[in-house]
């Protein structure tokens, strides 16, 4: 599997705006109910879940069990990943454009 197809389901699940307000609310380290996810919001607890489930396929979040609840918390190393992708190719970029411009200069 290459590096992009490996990529692939992680930025599938960061181009979702409600999926992106779920890791914003757990972007402080500390983990929630799904209770708590949907307090506050338009979506159900079932919506939640589901949205919660490609965060899960995607790495982004891990699920723990705490009593009768489920706990869910932000996978931070993964965005990492994704920021080392973007930037990897913001690099093959920005070399490429450099390599046109001392063309062009010459």
């Amino acid at each position: 599997m290459s590096r992009a197809e490996a990529a692939a389901p992680l930025f599938a699940a960061l181009a979702d705006p409600t999926r992106l307000a779920l890791l914003e609310r757990l972007a402080d380290g500390a983990p929630r109910p799904i209770v708590a996810l949907a307090a506050g919001g338009a979506l159900t607890r079932q919506a939640v879940t589901k949205h919660l489930a490609v965060l899960r396929g995607a790495g982004l979040v891990v699920r723990r069990p705490s009593g009768r609840e489920t706990h869910y918390a932000l996978r931070p190393e993964r965005l990492a990943e994704a920021r080392a992708w973007l930037d990897q190719v913001a690099g093959q970029w920005e070399d490429a454009l450099a390599r046109l411009k001392a063309h062009v200069e010459r």
